[in-house]
């Protein structure tokens, strides 16, 4: 079985070298997410022939009572998931680990595009999707993300994939003195997490910790903070990654001073900058569920050119379907109810 020996180091850098080098990469499939996860436990697949590496899975383990628990594989796996025979050989390395911990289910949502086509593969092959027609609650992750193609383009060229006031924003906010600077401190993640906190309690969400933005920045060398300043007052910061040329806007913030100035325009502006500099193919916006709101508005400006990408969804391989459908159920419930006590 071909079970990642944390222990045997030539085994991890082998395995790590495939992941990141991988055309299938995602910085969610790095074994260093894992770190991040460590609420969570994890285990990580890989499948040869000969003698190379071929595909590759990194899974978290949640544990649930009686012993139960869901594996979720993030943004995996890396494979081309159009292969469906090479998938379904990697998911038998992957079923010892199922029986080991109890799995009701394995959840993977690669990085590909939705069509019916693919659908349809995994669909007749036995898997359950939660995809295009499904209740969006059921989702860990957004199906809809904002991605902005960088190949190829320059400082001056890329701003005309923006759209007219998104460039105008960013234009008039440089000329009014803003700034941005950014760094890996333990100083400016104090200061990112402030931005983050005032955001989150402004649109009545989830408030992560200092600790884990910190655990995400040691995880990941190309891990920077953003901080944007004008004339000493605090206005945004962000935490982003440039994963082996997949660029991830991942975290970020605003006070409520000064929104005028559209500081989270420059604030991108001069991240997608540096991912131009450093020869990066893409920069991820992330997700959004509802066209039309403030933050589909907001990364469409960025994209305009580009449009969303609408992903394939969660791909379930289900080992205990009795379980499997009361958690079905009872997962967009607890969601609705948290929106609803936040309101």
């Amino acid at each position: 079985m071909a079970l990642l020996d944390v222990s045997n180091e030539k085994e991890v850098k082998r395995y790590d070298a495939f992941v990141r080098n991988s055309p299938y990469r995602s910085m969610m499939q790095d074994r260093v997410w894992a770190d991040v996860k460590d609420d969570w436990g994890n285990e990580h697949v890989y499948l040869e022939k000969d003698g190379e590496i071929v595909a590759a899975m990194s899974i978290l383990i949640k544990r649930l009572p009686l012993g139960y628990s869901i594996l979720y594989a993030t943004r995996g796996p890396v494979c081309d998931v159009q292969d469906i025979d090479l998938v379904q050989e990697l998911l038998k390395e992957v079923d010892v680990v199922a029986k080991k911990h109890k799995a009701i289910v394995l959840k993977f949502d690669p990085e590909v595009p939705y069509s019916d086509e693919l659908y349809q593969l995994y669909k007749n092959a036995g898997f359950q999707l939660i995809s295009q027609d499904d209740d969006q609650d059921k989702l860990i992750q957004p199906r809809k993300n904002m991605v902005l193609d960088l190949k190829g383009y320059d400082e001056e060229s890329i701003m005309m994939r923006f759209s007219k006031s998104c460039r105008s924003s960013i234009r008039g906010g440089l000329r009014k003195g803003v700034e941005v600077r950014h760094s890996r401190t333990d100083a400016d993640v104090e200061l990112l997490h402030e931005t983050y906190r005032v955001m989150a309690e402004r649109n009545k969400i989830t408030i992560r910790s200092v600790e884990y933005f910190k655990q995400i920045r040691d995880a990941y060398e190309d891990a920077r903070v953003y901080i944007v300043t004008h004339e000493d007052d605090l206005l945004a910061a962000a935490l982003t990654i440039n994963y082996n040329g997949k660029m991830y806007y991942l975290y970020a913030g605003s006070t409520n001073i000064k929104r005028n100035l559209n500081a989270n325009h420059v604030l991108n502006h001069e991240m997608i900058q540096w991912g131009i500099e450093a020869g990066a193919e893409q920069y991820d916006f992330g997700g959004y569920f509802e066209v039309g709101d403030g933050l589909y508005r907001f990364k469409k400006g960025f994209c305009d050119k580009d449009g969303p990408v609408e992903y394939i969804g969660e791909i379930d391989k289900v080992y205990k379907p009795f379980m499997y459908n009361v958690l079905e159920k009872v997962i967009p419930m607890v969601k609705r109810f948290r929106r609803g006590a936040s309101d």
